[in-house]
């Protein structure tokens, strides 16, 4: 399998992450604040630029097609990331999340995230190399997932339901009232989960059934697990400034179900006919933009769903 993921590369681009995520967590959400839509905005532009700025030193160390498979894989990612933020709005009303809370659950939530990615992909990235059938399975599986989504009435998203949330629930004794931003308090002695880290359990348990999908699709643009995961990795660091930004859109996105299933069909159709006929990497980059534009402008010219609203998050906090 090739790939330019030399073991000094992966350190220093783990480095470059840890050093982002402390940065974010300990200085600029160190504190609550209000958050509007143009500070949100801008973190989105910072992480998407910043992207930016790393496939521009794939493509002049590495040539344009490992820079193409970046972006394609990061467009596939961060369009599979948006059913993530319907997944937070519903989990933060469902909970009555105080507002100055919400950042300090997404950001362990994505942590979670990032670690169990890069497992998903060290293993994926594995299983396609020693069994190549094993992309088939893959293949259908976006396939149907993606038929599904399009044939899926409504949108209305239960974590509760989730069998990992359910089972976390069971088995760990927690009090109904928040304690701050704690996670955890200890009451007569014994040790009790709040209701953030009930939210953050189904946060995490909700992106494991989101990876299942997301991580294939990227393998149907690249066997690189170095590209799978940078890609993968800066789309998922912009997603909670990309909740702030669309929490109070996502009443105007009622197309982008079907642009995400079609996604899913083009990709998993890739993936069924690669060993007859390899769609190329700048074909399916043009693709997955335009179907992105198309249920995106569809969505906002045609108003937002009748009698729906949703609230944007106020503000976000990280401290005790």
């Amino acid at each position: 399998m090739e790939t330019i993921g030399t073991p000094t590369l992966w350190i220093a681009f783990t480095s470059l992450i840890l050093a982002l995520l402390a940065l974010d967590l300990g200085v600029f959400h160190r504190k609550a604040h209000e958050v509007k839509l143009k500070e949100a905005a801008g973190w989105s532009l910072f992480w998407i630029g910043l992207a930016g700025v790393f496939n521009l030193a794939v493509w002049n160390w590495f040539g344009r097609d490992k820079a193409l498979e970046f972006a394609t894989g990061y467009l596939i990612e961060k369009a599979l990331s948006v059913d993530n933020i319907f997944v937070f709005v519903v989990l933060f009303a469902s909970f009555s999340v105080p507002s100055a809370y919400q950042h300090r659950v997404l950001f362990w939530g994505i942590v979670g995230a990032l670690v169990m990615r890069a497992i998903f992909i060290l293993v994926g990235a594995s299983l396609l190399e020693r069994f190549h059938w094993v992309i088939y399975i893959f293949g259908g599986l976006l396939l149907l997932t993606g038929i599904k989504l399009w044939l899926t009435r409504g949108d209305h998203v239960a974590p509760e339901k989730n069998p990992i949330f359910r089972l976390f629930r069971r088995f760990v004794p927690a009090v109904e009232e928040y304690h701050g931003s704690k996670f955890t308090v200890v009451k007569d002695g014994k040790r009790y989960a709040t209701p953030l880290l009930l939210v953050l359990a189904a946060i995490e348990a909700t992106d494991l059934v989101f990876a299942v999908d997301s991580i294939p699709a990227i393998f149907a643009v690249t066997r690189d697990p170095f590209i799978v995961y940078t890609s993968n990795i800066f789309a998922i660091l912009g997603l909670r400034a990309l909740y702030f930004l669309l929490a109070g859109l996502v009443d105007r996105l009622k197309y982008l179900k079907y642009g995400l299933a079609a996604i899913l069909v083009f990709v998993g159709g890739k993936m069924l006919l690669a060993d007859v006929y390899k769609v190329p990497v700048g074909l399916s980059l043009s693709v997955i933009a335009s179907i992105l534009l198309i249920s995106g402008l569809a969505s906002w010219f045609s108003g937002p769903r009748s009698g729906s609203g949703a609230k944007r998050p106020a503000a976000v906090g990280a401290g005790d």
